[in-house]
C-alpha cells in the first residue's frame, strides 16, 4: 500500500456527511413498493453514473443491514471527491428491501426501470436477491451483493441465468457451511441438530453443512426430519422443541435476528438448551440479536457460549477504511460493511474502465479492474486515477482480495465469534473450510 490513508480522507468531514445525509432525508420519493422511499444524492449530475443501494433498513435483518447503504454512500462520496466517474459525479439512490422478497423485488424494479441505475449494491438477504436479480438481469443492471451467500446463485450463474450481471463480495455458503462444520468438529461435537429459516439462505446453508459435517465423521441428529421455520409463524415453540430433541451436542441455527431470537428464547423457556451449544451464522452477527434473545435470572445471556462464523475482512485496504469509517460515522465497522464498500468501489472502477455509465459496461469490465494480472492497488482514488491513465489495475479491497470467478463468486476468510455472558460478541479465532471441501 502506497499511502497510509485514502487520498480523500482529509477532504471529507463528519459535518459534510451529516449535511449530505440531512439533504437526502429531505428528498424522499414514494414508490409502488409498499411504502418504500428512495434517497438520491443531490450532487449527482444529469447523465452521470447512477448506482442503487438495496439493503434491509427495516425487517428481520435490519440490525445488520442498516450500515450497508452508509458504506455504499461513503464509497460514492470518496470517488466523487477525487473526480467522480467519467468526468461526472456519481449518484446513489437508496432503497429499503425490508428483508422481504416482494418489497425487494419492487424496489429493484424502481431502481432499474424508473431511476435507470447502472448497478446496485445489494441486497443482503438471499431471498430478496433471488427476487431482485431477475429484474436486474432483464434491465441490464449489474448487481453486486455484499451478503447474499446462498449457493443457489452459483448454480444459477453456472447455468447462464444471469448473463454476467451478478456478483457478490461475500463468499457463498458452499464455503461458510464447511467452515462451520470444521469448527463444530474442532469443538468435539459429534452429533448436531439443525434448525433453519425456510428460504434460500437457510435451506442452502443447511444442505452444505450436512454434507460437510458428515464428511468429517459427524452425525446430523434430525437429518430425516429437518426443522425449517416459517419467519411469519405466530410462535416457534414446536420448532424449538424439535430442533433440540434427540440429545444433540450442538444445534446449528441458520436464523435471522428477529425471528431467530424468538426461537432460541423459546428453547430456553422450555428448558431445552441447557448444556447444548448453539452454532450460529452471519445472519445474526449483531449485538441487537443477543439482546433480543434475552438474559437468564442471574443476568447472563441466554445463549452465552454460542459460537458462530461470519465472513471476515482482511483486505489490504481494511486499515485505511476502518480509519475513514470511524472518522466519518463515529462508530465501529460492523459485519458486511467492508463488503458493501468494495461492491460500490468495484462498480465505479469498472464504469470508469468502460468509459460508459451502463450496466453492460460495468459487467464487461468488472474482472478487468479486480482480477489479475493488473497492478495491485487498494486506494480507490489512486485506482481510478490509474485507470484514467490507461493502466491495468487489480483492485485490492477492504474485505479481501476481490477476485471474482466466472460465476461472480470469490473465496474468503471466516472469523469465529462467540457470545459472552454480557451478551456482547467477540471474535476469538478464524477457521478455514479446506478440511471439509
Amino acid at each position: 500500500m502506497r499511502k497510509s490513508k485514502f487520498n480523500v480522507a482529509i477532504a471529507l468531514s463528519v459535518a459534510a456527511l451529516t449535511a449530505f445525509t440531512t439533504a437526502c432525508q429531505d428528498t424522499t420519493v414514494p414508490t409502488d413498493g409498499g411504502g418504500e422511499t428512495s434517497t438520491e444524492a443531490s450532487s449527482g449530475g444529469e447523465g452521470g453514473l447512477k448506482l442503487g443501494a438495496l439493503a434491509p433498513s427495516t425487517g428481520d435483518l435490519s440490525s445488520i443491514g442498516q450500515n450497508m447503504p452508509v458504506a455504499a454512500q461513503l464509497a460514492v462520496d470518496t470517488i466523487n471527491m477525487c473526480g467522480g466517474v467519467n468526468d461526472a459525479d456519481v449518484t446513489l439512490i437508496q432503497e429499503d428491501s425490508q428483508t422481504d422478497p416482494t418489497a425487494g423485488g419492487a424496489a429493484m424494479t424502481k431502481l432499474a426501470e424508473v431511476d435507470k441505475v447502472a448497478g446496485v449494491v445489494g441486497s443482503f438477504a438471499s431471498s430478496v436477491s433471488s427476487s431482485a436479480v431477475d429484474v436486474a438481469v432483464r434491465n441490464g443492471v449489474m448487481q453486486i451483493s455484499p451478503g447474499s451467500t446462498s449457493p443457489v446463485f452459483t448454480e444459477r450463474a453456472a447455468a447462464g441465468d444471469f448473463d454476467g450481471y451478478w456478483a457478490r463480495t461475500a463468499p457463498p455458503d458452499s464455503y461458510q457451511a464447511p467452515a462451520l462444520a470444521v469448527l463444530a468438529k474442532k469443538q468435539g461435537f459429534d452429533k448436531v441438530s439443525t434448525v433453519v429459516i425456510n428460504n434460500d439462505y437457510g435451506a442452502g446453508f443447511e444442505q452444505e453443512f450436512v454434507k460437510a459435517f458428515e464428511k468429517l465423521g459427524g452425525t446430523i441428529v434430525n437429518k430425516d426430519n429437518p426443522v425449517r421455520y416459517d419467519p411469519k409463524a405466530a410462535t416457534l415453540d414446536s420448532e424449538a422443541a424439535a430442533a433440540f430433541a434427540g440429545e444433540p451436542d450442538a444445534v446449528l441455527g441458520v436464523l435471522y435476528a428477529e425471528t431467530g431470537s424468538i426461537l432460541l428464547k423459546s428453547a430456553y423457556e422450555q428448558g431445552l438448551s441447557e448444556d447444548v451449544t448453539v452454532l450460529l451464522t452471519d445472519g445474526v452477527y449483531s449485538p441487537d440479536f443477543t439482546q433480543q434473545v434475552g438474559t437468564t435470572e442471574d443476568g447472563k445471556s441466554i445463549i452465552a457460549g454460542s459460537l458462530g462464523t461470519v465472513p471476515g475482512a482482511d483486505g489490504q485496504a481494511l486499515a485505511d477504511f476502518e480509519t475513514l469509517w470511524v472518522e466519518e460515522t463515529g462508530g465501529e465497522i460492523t459485519a458486511f460493511v467492508p463488503h458493501s464498500w468494495d461492491a460500490a468501489i468495484a462498480m465505479m472502477l469498472a464504469a470508469e474502465k468502460a468509459d460508459v455509465n451502463t450496466g453492460e459496461g460495468i459487467r464487461d469490465n468488472l474482472r478487468a479492474v479486480t482480477n489479475e494480472p493488473g497492478e495491485e492497488v487498494s486506494d480507490p482514488c489512486e485506482a481510478i486515477a490509474m485507470i484514467r491513465e490507461g493502466k491495468e489495475i487489480n483492485y485490492q479491497g477492504a474485505s479481501g482480495n476481490v477476485e471474482f470467478d466466472d460465476n461472480g463468486d470469490l473465496a474468503g476468510s471466516y472469523d469465529v465469534w462467540q457470545v459472552n455472558e454480557d451478551a456482547s460478541l467477540e471474535v476469538i479465532d478464524t477457521v478455514s473450510p479446506v478440511d471439509a471441501l
